[in-house]
């Protein structure tokens, strides 16, 4: 996504600037060119030599500097990008974007490009809820600038509020969105499922799984990179939103058959990656159940079987944790509910069980044919399943 994309990293005079380096470390090992355009205020608080010893390249602080390769002609710097990120983004900054102010190379270099731009406001909560910034802000967005944030927590000031730096996966996530709309899955609508359902037996008690949750969050925010409008049906996870995701929560079985026969409507995937109870309890005690024998039995009925269920003129990925078996188990799922493709795991390895960050998956399409991949990340995983999506796409 980011890998031979020339990335503009504005830093302008903010206490959150140190964070900058590690954006653009960041950045630099996801294989973008990063140039960074700093402030004389952003000098103060970060060196220059910090952030051209990260990226390899030198660093622009001036206007009218004899050794800058963009001294002379700013506007090579404005052409040369993909994208400009101005993280962290001062209440100054901001202004002189909104009016139209060019004084320094930063904002030079804005004023010239015709890339998207993405702020990230950093500064005091009264500063940012002035509503001279709020008006500045505003402008700037219809304008089509992208702003990332602010986050909320304790200020360098002691104050708690709006000002923080947004988070930096975040602003990394909004970077490869936005340069993802041109990709692979540009203007395709994906519904995604997540998590493990949980069917209530009690106000306290419900029948549940071990499933995070992970490799769902996976797919929906590599679909998202890709440039995929996205859907995200969930049960109860402990994960961050995806950025930029509709993000629909659910809990039982029912309501996610619910949300996903609502979802499909004009999507061009359906990837069911959650963990689907295969059963729920026949009744529901409204009270909770108290310890009162020695054993205690449930009558358990099937959940509905939504794969089986829904139906549409799109591509149908299902996933099967199996813990023996996995290939036949597989190919009969697949078989069985006439799915485009089906992603298997084997649960019992520990690097491709629930809640770890890996997994090493098998994948069989329609005509059977099977490919097996070496233990990767989740995120890596998401990839190679959205590459089969794309050629499946390709073909309706």
């Amino acid at each position: 996504m980011l890998a031979n994309k020339t990335v503009i990293l504005g830093i302008t005079g903010s206490i959150a600037a140190y964070k900058a380096a590690d954006i653009a470390s960041k950045l630099t090992q996801a294989g973008a060119e990063v140039r960074v355009v700093m402030t004389e205020s952003a000098a103060r608080f970060i060196t220059p030599l910090t952030l051209s010893s990260i990226t390899g390249r030198p660093v622009v602080t001036g206007m009218w500097e004899l050794a800058s390769e963009f001294s002379i002609e700013h506007v090579a710097l404005a052409e040369a990008a993909d994208v400009v990120v101005i993280a962290p983004a001062t209440a100054n900054i901001i202004a002189h974007l909104a009016a139209g102010i060019a004084d320094d190379m930063l904002s030079c270099t804005v004023l010239a490009t015709s890339v998207p731009i993405i702020l990230a406001p950093a500064m005091d909560v009264n500063m940012f809820k002035n509503p001279v910034t709020q008006e500045n802000l505003a402008k700037l967005k219809a304008r089509g600038f992208i702003i990332v944030g602010p986050g909320y927590g304790r200020l360098a000031s002691d104050k708690i509020g709006l000002g923080r730096l947004a988070e930096i996966s975040q602003i990394l996530d909004t970077t490869k969105q936005v340069l993802g709309r041109s990709s692979d899955l540009a203007g395709r609508c994906i519904a995604i499922t997540a998590g493990g359902t949980r069917e209530p037996i009690d106000p306290v008690r419900y029948i549940g799984n071990r499933s995070s949750g992970k490799m769902g969050y996976a797919l929906a925010q590599a679909a998202k990179d890709r440039g995929a409008q996205v859907s995200l049906i969930t049960a109860t996870t402990s994960l961050a939103e995806p950025t930029g995701v509709e993000v629909i929560p659910v809990e039982t079985a029912f309501q996610m058959k619910k949300a996903v026969l609502k979802a499909v409507k004009g999507v061009d995937a359906l990837i069911m990656a959650a963990a689907v109870a295969d059963y729920q309890p026949e009744s529901f005690a409204e009270a909770k159940i108290k310890k009162e024998s020695s054993s205690l039995t449930l009558e358990l009925t099937r959940t509905p079987d939504i794969l089986a269920e829904v139906k549409g003129d799109f591509i149908r990925v299902g996933f099967a944790a199996e813990s023996e078996d996995t290939l036949a188990n597989a190919q009969k799922k697949l078989k069985e509910k006439k799915l485009d493709l089906i992603v298997a795991n084997d649960i019992t390895d520990a690097d491709s069980g629930f809640g770890v960050d890996t997994n090493k998956v098998i994948i069989i399409d329609g005509k059977g044919k099977v490919e097996a991949l070496p233990l990767m990340t989740k995120k890596e995983v998401a990839d190679r399943v959205l590459d089969k999506v794309v050629g499946l796409l390709g073909n309706t």
